[in-house]
């Protein structure tokens, strides 16, 4: 079977004070449209990018990036 990454980025961003995706690509410096492809599991993020987002919610980042088998 094969895996993928998902993520819970768009649940920490709510809980975040509802951060927008515009705040976070900033925070990580990327653009908004890498953040969306992101969360929409389109795109997987270098692993610096992965680890600043990660640090950004102050989560470890297997709470932020799940390694999965695909269901």
């Amino acid at each position: 079977m094969a895996k993928v990454i998902t993520n819970n980025i768009r649940k920490l961003r709510f809980e975040h004070q509802e951060m927008t995706q515009q705040k976070l690509a900033d925070s990580v410096s990327v653009s908004r449209q890498t953040i969306v492809a992101i969360e929409k599991g389109k795109y997987s993020p270098s692993l610096e990018v992965a680890f600043k987002i990660a640090d950004i919610f102050e989560q470890p980042i297997n709470q932020v990036f799940i390694y999965q088998e695909q269901p």
